[in-house]
């Protein structure tokens, strides 16, 4: 099994900034792209920013020049980070991981889902 593990979420005032981690773990042979979505009350599900495994980024038009999408391939895990925050970014983020798995027959794929972080701005 594969699990994403997010953390980082929270309230934070607007203009400000925060700092979201999600770490992949369980039976993985290798990782490709890793992103983050968000989905905000009575919409839909939004790419945020997403990373190839050799560092390649590519991020939301309404969030360029404000996140900063990274990862540390030794350690499985992503990062957002998130400044100059509006309430217009409230929403609950999502780690997402394109997973190489073991079977009883070599490999597959798995399209791997965190459960979600709240991130609220507000003042």
């Amino acid at each position: 099994q594969v699990q994403l593990v997010e953390s980082g979420g929270g309230l934070v005032q607007p203009g400000g900034s925060l700092r979201l981690s999600c770490a992949a773990s369980g039976s993985i042979f290798s990782i490709g792209a890793m992103g983050w979505y968000r989905q905000a009350p009575g919409k839909q599900l939004e790419l945020v920013a997403n990373i190839s495994s050799g560092g390649s980024t590519n991020y939301a038009d309404s969030v360029k020049g404000r996140f900063t999408i990274s990862r540390d391939n030794t350690k499985n895990t992503t990062y957002l980070q998130m400044n100059s925050l509006k309430p217009e970014d409230s929403a609950v983020y999502y780690c997402n991981a394109d997973c190489s798995i073991p079977t009883v027959t070599g490999s597959d794929a798995l399209d791997a889902w965190g459960q979600g972080t709240l991130v609220t701005v507000s003042s």
